[in-house]
């Protein structure tokens, strides 16, 4: 039988957000603590929007090819936050750190994601993200036909999600969890839309009514 599928909305900067975020329906929240994104917010900002949160809702912070410093104040100022790695760390990098994380992918044709899940086999999860210049997915969609059945970590699908294909990509992918952060704004980069996130996370509820529906339809 089908689970519910995870939510997270990410890059995040204003109170604001973060109180619609969760209203939405979100299970966790992410804040970029990479100083070259326009959704960064400092580890000390990061702490004060997280103090929003109510229990059982996931801060996440965001890391790229971040220095051990760097690391040591993020968990400092969040020391519950779970870890997400989206730059070129080694898995012996984000091992060492000792902490629960998940590990980004940048999918392109020829990536093997069953070797990349076995070489990050201690992530919480492995995020499916579009390769486009730099570091994150840039609000892009990949090609979901490139995602094997048979991975054996659990998958949070990413990368230029919104209301409009979400629904699509859970129906097809079944991913554990969805990642979304361009999707849901409608101003400028790291500025959430409650609407927008009202309508993304009812979508992922549909997609999850409609799967739990497939599966007790099926033959036995």
């Amino acid at each position: 039988m089908n689970q519910r599928t995870r939510i997270k909305i990410c890059g995040l900067t204003r109170e604001a957000d973060v109180l619609a975020a969760v209203e939405a329906g979100a299970d966790a929240i992410g804040f970029v603590m990479y100083a070259k994104s326009p959704r960064y917010v400092s580890p000390a900002r990061a702490a004060e929007l997280a103090r929003l949160l109510p229990p059982f809702v996931m801060p996440v912070g965001l890391f790229v090819n971040a220095t051990d410093a760097e690391l040591a104040e993020g968990l400092a100022a969040l020391p519950n936050m779970l870890l997400q790695f989206h730059g070129d760390e080694s898995p012996e990098a984000c091992n060492r750190v000792g902490r629960p994380y998940l590990r980004a992918a940048r999918v392109t044709a020829d990536f093997d994601l069953l070797d990349y899940a076995q070489q990050y086999s201690a992530a919480q999860a492995i995020l499916l993200d579009a390769h486009v210049d730099g570091y994150g997915g840039g609000g892009k969609v990949f090609d979901w036909s490139l995602i094997p059945r048979n991975v054996r970590s659990p998958v949070v699908l990413s990368g230029g999600l919104h209301a409009g294909n979400v629904l699509t990509g859970i129906t097809q992918l079944r991913p554990w969890a969805v990642d979304v952060s361009s999707g849901v704004e409608a101003e400028a980069k790291g500025f959430k839309c409650a609407t927008l996130m009202r309508q993304f996370c009812a979508a992922v509820r549909q997609a999850d009514a409609l799967l739990a529906e497939a599966d007790v339809n099926q033959p036995d």
